[in-house]
């Protein structure tokens, strides 16, 4: 074990305010009983800085932690346009896109679905979304998770897993939503601050404690082909981050899908006290986002030169952990675990509310709130199991894991975009043309990849978006069809927002100008 005693006093200090935050924030008044509003959407009475705070907790995992800072020291800096480009996201879903969902009070994107469509289009997208999340999302964080919790404790694989998913569920499994909301909040601080420290220290240690400007120079020295945003065709990982795709291609695509229309994320925002409150805490978790490459991309830049012959990228993280000072360790790995126990609670809710109430409440109505609850408990617990079992074998071969995560769900996201964007902005699309977007995006997806292997997948995450998007206007245009009877009102809806909200769309803006300027 290379976690002296300090580290693991602070590691278990970590834990135990966990669990007194999840069931403070999780106790009701004994006259009442949780409903599926509290359990999934936590009453809807979430404040701007939950919202954002959740926001990023849910989004910064293991994946993004280890699986970045692997791409990091085998890519560089290129990576972070998945972090700085989400930023710009995250602001024009809190323009556009939220209005839309708030104003239709929705628990979950197929819901909408079957408001703008038909319960086909629901079914069909709630099934893979449940697969998604089961067998993608929840075995990438367990499985690069316990590779971290392998390095700093010494525990098997499988242990480390099992006590990662225990955790996860002791402090979400009764609170729901809420519970996740405000501990993401102890989650994200331990996150930002540990990330800090770890990029702090690596560098000094570059510079042989002469300081930090030393150490990021002596980097930039050393390693200049690790800070190229733009990479060119000549780069080796030009087919992972082709050129100016990141900037107006498919990346895009990637990005509306994960921060307009994906379940886990956009549910803290649905879960908030009103539509100010949610642009407020997207806005905060823009400018989160900006600051998220110092966090997971350096360290695994600078692992390059601290650590030059790892056998695997996805290893970089892990192994500066190891050489951290003790006090600092045991911080750094309380974040980690934070991040990693935030995100598996963010997802095991987020599959409880997608099941419980767009497959079971479809097939049991009319059951009594209390049941819907039980039902999501249930669920949750069951999501868990099957990922633990599947985690290895579906990723242990892989070098970078985050890598494989994009590509594999870039199959499926051009679609998803098309489908929602058609539904929500023209009045006309119908659900044939929806299930021609989703169905199409994986055909064509799998064709290219088939016929055009050398096409890197962003670039043809982008293709297959455009070519989405012809079909299901043509598919509308053949079936002449007048207004579908679930079109979105876009004249009822307000899409003003606050002189606040539009100085920090401004602002990040501006900050990824500067950045892409320098590091171009």
């Amino acid at each position: 074990m290379t976690l002296a005693t300090l580290d693991q006093i602070i590691f278990v200090i970590y834990l135990v305010g966990l669990l007194f935050i999840a069931y403070w924030v999780s106790r009701d008044d004994q006259s009442h009983q949780k409903d599926t509003n509290d359990y999934f959407l936590a009453g809807n009475s979430l404040p701007w800085w939950a919202i954002g705070a959740s926001l990023i907790a849910a989004n910064i995992s293991a994946e993004q932690i280890i699986g970045m800072s692997g791409s990091g020291y085998a890519i560089g800096l290129g990576i972070a346009s998945y972090e700085w480009m989400a930023a710009l996201t995250l602001m024009l879903v809190g323009k556009y896109l939220l209005p839309i969902f708030l104003k239709r009070k929705i628990y979950t994107m197929p819901q909408f679905l079957q408001q703008r469509f038909d319960n086909r289009v629901r079914t069909t997208l709630a099934l893979f979304w449940l697969a998604v999340y089961v067998f993608v999302n929840l075995t990438a964080v367990l499985w690069l998770g316990a590779l971290a919790v392998n390095a700093m404790t010494g525990y098997e694989l499988t242990t480390s897993m099992l006590l990662l998913a225990l955790f996860s569920v002791a402090y979400s499994l009764y609170g729901g939503l809420k519970a996740v909301a405000y501990t993401d909040i102890l989650q994200v601080v331990l996150l930002v601050f540990g990330g800090i420290f770890m990029s702090y220290l690596a560098l000094n240690m570059i510079s042989g404690d002469t300081g930090v400007l030393a150490g990021f120079n002596l980097l930039l020295e050393k390693a200049p082909q690790k800070f190229d945003m733009i990479l060119t065709p000549d780069n080796p990982y030009y087919k992972d981050l082709p050129g100016i795709a990141v900037l107006v291609g498919g990346l895009w695509f990637m990005n509306l899908s994960y921060w307009g229309f994906n379940q886990y994320i956009i549910q803290r925002a649905l879960a908030a006290q009103s539509l100010q409150e949610a642009q407020k805490g997207i806005a905060f978790a823009a400018f989160l986002k900006l600051l998220m490459p110092l966090i997971v991309v350096l360290p695994g830049i600078a692992a390059v030169l601290i650590l030059p012959d790892l056998a695997k990228p996805d290893q970089a993280y892990p192994q500066l952990m190891t050489l951290m000072p003790v006090g600092l360790k045991g911080l750094i790995f309380a974040a980690l675990v934070a991040a990693i126990l935030s995100s598996l609670a963010s997802m095991t809710n987020s599959i409880a509310t997608l099941f419980t109430m767009d497959v079971y409440a479809q097939l049991k109505p009319n059951q009594s709130q209390k049941h819907y609850v039980t039902v999501g408990r249930v669920s949750s617990l069951v999501a868990l199991v099957v990922a633990l079992l599947t985690a290895k074998p579906l990723l242990g071969e892989f070098d970078q894991a985050f890598q494989f995560i994009q590509e594999f769900t870039g199959f499926f996201t051009p679609g998803i975009v098309v489908l929602f964007l058609l539904g929500m902005f023209w009045k006309r699309t119908t659900a044939l043309a929806a299930l021609v977007s989703a169905v199409g995006s994986l055909v064509l997806s799998l064709a290219l990849k088939q016929f055009w292997p050398e096409l890197p997948f962003m670039d043809r995450v982008g293709y297959v978006g455009v070519l989405c998007a012809v079909f299901a206007v043509a598919t509308t245009l053949l079936a002449k069809a007048p207004a579908h009877a679930g079109a979105v009102e876009i004249k009822d809806i307000d899409f003003s927002t606050s002189r606040g909200f539009n100085f920090a769309f401004a602002m990040v803006c501006l900050i990824l100008v500067v950045f892409y300027s320098i590091w171009w």
